[in-house]
């Protein structure tokens, strides 16, 4: 085989899209992808092999930006060593990312280089349409398209009927209802999964999104557990994300049950699931309407119609205070730190006039 066709090959294999040869690699390093990160380490892959790395010392500062260390599905380029050292993060064509829990506003990175998002929800007691739409903006902006799948169609009913009541809500997403566990139901999803191509399943624990990656796998390899019989929520039997290559050519990243969907504030309602209620919105006599009472008010009229449903309106006010005060709280860091630089200069600058430069 010609030797670079092979090393086309193994780049394909982890989900590298550009040519093979993509950038010249400095001497004692190699090209490899992120496919697991523990307390003690990462784990990569280069397209032939597996092996643990430790990340460069910069990664490690405790004011390091966390967007800026290796996640899963990063493109690293590694210096050999014993243990090798990821020493930089190749630029990332999309990047899947949530807020993390608690008050202060950080960022927490889900997936990187990612092509699809699956959002799994089972057709049990975890079917929430509001829940999905929370994912769609999550999603909006990543650079990352969306594919809902709902799974457990053996398990209910009235499957078809919660398929076209999603579809009718959601026209312009993808949408499969599946049986994880049966091959030939998961095999459309398989489009999404083929030779330089990477996606991320995202979902509620119980879910199904270990028994889908099994099922794509041919393999038994993630564990999966049962659910309570009252919310059909499960343990999160998936504790930390992996990249697995598939045989379909694949690349699939498998997640841990996310229990709290915290908006970054970046992302655009408009350009997610709700441009028709921002488009009617534009239809109000007045630019500021706040939609109550006053007259000529489109949206008030769109919902005594019953052309909007009061549902999906409350859910639209609910994220739209959220995305609101998220990107507030995002402002009023970028604030503080600019604050903090100009201090810290301002004290670096009397120290040095009194004491001298070093």
């Amino acid at each position: 085989m010609d030797p670079t066709d092979d090393h086309e090959r193994r780049l394909r294999a982890i989900g590298w899209r550009t040519p093979a040869t993509p950038l010249d690699v400095p001497a004692g390093q190699r090209l490899a992808r992120v496919i697991a990160q523990h307390r003690n380490g990462y784990r990569l892959h280069d397209g032939s092999d597996e092996f643990g790395a430790q990340p460069a010392p910069r990664f490690l500062r405790r004011k390091a930006d966390p967007l800026e260390r290796p996640a899963v599905g990063d493109f690293v380029l590694v210096l050999e060593g014993a243990p090798p050292s990821i020493e930089s993060v190749l630029p990332r064509r999309t990047l899947l990312s949530r807020a993390a829990a608690g008050e202060r506003h950080a960022r927490q990175v889900i997936a990187a280089n990612i092509d699809t998002v699956f959002v799994l929800m089972g057709l049990d007691g975890d079917y929430n349409p509001r829940r999905v739409e929370r994912y769609l903006v999550l999603i909006e902006g990543s650079g990352a398209r969306p594919v809902v799948v709902l799974t457990k169609c053996d398990k209910v009913e009235n499957a078809a009927q919660r398929h076209d009541e999603l579809h009718a809500m959601l026209p312009a997403v993808e949408l499969h209802t599946i049986n994880a566990k049966d091959a030939a139901s998961v095999a459309p999803l398989l489009a999404h999964l083929q030779a330089g191509d990477t996606a991320v399943l995202v979902g509620s624990s119980g879910a199904g999104k270990s028994t889908l990656t099994n099922t794509l796998l041919g393999v038994q390899r993630q564990a999966i557990g049962d659910v309570r019989a009252n919310d059909s929520r499960g343990r999160h039997t998936t504790t930390h994300r992996a990249l697995i290559l598939l045989p379909s050519g694949g690349c699939l990243i498998d997640t841990p049950g996310m229990r709290e969907l915290k908006l970054t504030g970046d992302e655009d309602l408009g350009a997610a699931t709700f441009a028709d209620i921002e488009a009617l919105a534009l239809q109000c006599r007045f630019g500021d309407c706040t939609h109550g009472n006053e007259p000529g008010c489109a949206v008030r009229a769109a919902l005594d119609s019953g052309e909007l449903d009061a549902q999906r309106w409350a859910a639209y006010l609910k994220l739209r205070d959220e995305l609101a005060a998220a990107s507030d709280a995002l402002e009023a860091q970028l604030k503080r730190k600019a604050v903090a630089r100009v201090a810290n200069k301002a004290l670096g600058k009397r120290l040095a006039d009194k004491y001298g430069r070093r």
